[in-house]
């Protein structure tokens, strides 16, 4: 067996490390491109920011470390030009010495991952304004911030890595201009929870401009005039395009592959392409979603390396499926944590999905217990039988946890109460008796009973809006035209109360509504209880603004 891997990123050499455990006398020939193979492509922002001070650190494996263990036949500026199936050869061309040659493979893996997109746009390909892919890119950016010294950066793209790129420029000085077309940053959270993130980035003194595209690129007195679709212009010293990546599917049209309407090469559950010689695996191919179930673009390098596995299991003989994807993602910007799971509102209504939601303001660990922080989060859950769609978590300590038990329970099909079942891990330090996914679980369980029927504040119409926090902190930020009744004081107060109306009722996260709705329900009223109380009010107004 002769099997040749292209592509030297996250999921090929995993692909050629699991063959030869495998196989130990298959030939195994893995080209690559550039210089590296095996690079920390998520440290790279770090890098540049200098909180990872050597390089040395980014690289994860050397082609040298990788022949010695693996016996892998590791070809770097080895680019593959061309695929001919027919044949079953492939066209490399050695880009030191611009010799062109043909590799024979009995099997083939393609890993081309993701190009940037450079976006054609006046000015996009002058100096001082880059794009961020591979170490190469880092070194480039890091020479010229040595050089020239900037005081000033513009970040083009609200994505992750935009945002992360926003982040350490800021670390080291300089001022950042943020700018996105869209009207939130993070697209894959929805735009209320993307407020927190905006939020944050402004405390920091990073500028978040929105829904304002760039126009162009000229220089303007030896700095970088961008000029942006209202007209505006932010003069910088240097420009990080970070608008997206598109795959990378020359080779798969050069072998006839089926492309997908994602623009991704096709595979099946197996990573086998439309020719049953070749696989295809991470930032190239198309991956169904296992909430949507439609086939998406997933460029991330966790589902990349488990894509990269199961292609060389099939390869050699072992049977591997791989199951679809959620898109969990997490990010860390100066002191908040962002995640998201699954599918969000605005994914289950371009789809159709039904869908039921709560927001809960739970604190990382017991709060008797110094150093506890504030978590938001949101609940997607489907509204007949409770399965759970999705998740999304701003906050401190805690959320990257969260988010992965929440991963844990869509991939096992959970429902919300199943949620509540969960038996995590607790001490004061690190979480609490009621942890916040198993109390995400009550939330959402009481909802879907009639336990605590719930509306949303832009629902909350046509009844009696009641407070039911103390009369301080209803002087303090009461919503306009609710009235005042703190919860401890309900019970002597229920001939006061109107029974031909709804009410709907909050507090500051929803905890004491919760109370005062079962308490005002046995009762016989009609009652709603506003999820999220008055934090999730604030974060629903302020994420209108742009």
């Amino acid at each position: 067996m002769k099997l040749v891997v292209v592509g030297g990123g996250a999921g090929g050499p995993t692909a050629a490390a699991r063959a030869r455990r495998l196989d130990e006398g298959a030939k195994i020939v893995l080209f690559e491109r550039g210089e590296h193979i095996s690079y920390a492509h998520c440290g790279l922002p770090y890098y540049i920011g200098g909180v990872i001070k050597d390089r040395g650190r980014l690289l994860v494996s050397t082609p040298e470390r990788f022949r010695k263990r693996y016996r892998v036949e590791v070809r770097t500026y080895s680019e593959v030009r061309a695929v001919m199936p027919d044949v079953r050869q492939v066209e490399v061309l050695d880009r030191r010495t611009g010799k062109l040659y043909r590799e024979r493979y009995d099997k083939l893996i393609l890993s081309p991952g993701a190009d940037p997109i450079r976006p054609r746009l006046p000015g996009a390909d002058m100096e001082g304004v880059f794009s961020l892919r591979n170490l190469t890119d880092a070194d480039i950016i890091l020479a010229y911030i040595s050089e020239r010294r900037p005081s000033k950066a513009v970040v083009v793209g609200a994505g992750f890595i935009g945002l992360e790129m926003a982040e350490n420029l800021r670390l080291r000085g300089m001022d950042v201009v943020v700018v996105e077309k869209l009207d939130q940053v993070l697209p894959a959270l929805d735009r209320d929870m993307a407020y927190l993130v905006r939020r944050t980035l402004l405390s920091h003194g990073v500028e978040v401009v929105l829904s304002d595209p760039v126009d162009s690129f000229t220089e303007r007195d030896d700095r970088i005039a961008v000029r942006m679709g209202s007209g505006r212009e932010i003069i910088c010293d240097m420009v990080i395009l970070s608008i997206g990546v598109r795959p990378n599917v020359d080779l798969a049209k050069s072998a006839g592959l089926k492309i997908g309407e994602k623009g991704g090469i096709k595979v099946d559950e197996h990573m086998c392409t439309s020719d049953p010689n070749i696989y295809a695996v991470g930032d190239a191919v198309e991956v169904r979603n296992v909430v949507a179930g439609e086939f998406v673009l997933m460029p991330l390098a966790g589902p990349a390396n488990r894509q990269a596995r199961i292609a060389a299991d099939n390869i050699f003989g072992r049977s591997s499926s791989y199951r679809g994807t959620l898109g969990t993602c997490v990010v860390k910007l100066f002191d908040i944590t962002a995640a998201a799971t699954g599918a969000n509102e605005k994914v289950l209504r371009s789809h159709g999905i039904p869908y039921e939601k709560c927001y809960l303001h739970p604190f990382s660990h017991a709060t008797y217990y110094p150093g506890a922080s504030q978590m938001t989060m949101k609940l997607l859950f489907s509204p007949d039988g409770g399965r759970v769609l999705g998740t999304q978590i701003v906050g401190g300590d805690g959320v990257d946890k969260r988010i992965d038990v929440f991963s844990t329970a869509i991939s096992a099909g959970m429902t919300v109460e199943d949620l509540t079942h969960l038996e995590l891990g607790y001490v004061p330090q690190y979480g609490s008796a009621k942890d916040p996914v198993n109390m995400a679980g009550y939330v959402a369980s009481n909802i879907l009973v009639g336990d605590a029927p719930v509306v949303h504040w832009d629902g909350a119409d046509g009844g009696l809006i009641l407070d039911v926090r103390t009369e301080a902190e209803f002087a303090s930020d009461g919503v306009p035209g609710a009235r005042n009744l703190p919860v401890d004081d309900i019970r002597d107060n229920l001939e006061s109360l109107p029974r031909d109306v709804p009410i709907y009722l909050y507090c500051g996260v929803g905890v004491r509504s919760y109370v005062a709705t079962r308490i005002l329900k046995q009762h016989g009223f009609d009652v709603r209880n506003i999820s999220g109380g008055i934090l999730a009010r604030r974060i629903v107004d302020r994420s209108s603004i742009t």
